[in-house]
């Protein structure tokens, strides 16, 4: 049973951690290769601010928000 568990953790320190190990081994040289996935998720958070931002402002413009003060039910 000792073996079973040792393969978990040698098959997540291994393969599964292998991505991570590469770029912590690349902070050395590069810190923005080290961040590029830090990097990835900003510009797609970035991208779906706008897009929201931009479909707020398509339904003010169109007048399909609801202003009225009882529109909610916890006001």
């Amino acid at each position: 049973m000792k073996n079973f568990f040792e393969g978990i953790a040698w098959v997540f320190e291994e393969v599964f951690f292998l991505p991570f190990t590469i770029l912590r081994e690349l902070e050395n040289t590069s810190w923005t290769l080290a961040s590029s996935v830090n990097w990835i998720f900003l510009i797609i958070g970035f991208l779906a601010m706008i897009y929201w931002v931009l479909k707020l402002n398509l339904f003010h413009k169109n007048g399909e928000e609801n202003k009225d003060p009882s529109a909610h039910s916890f006001l």
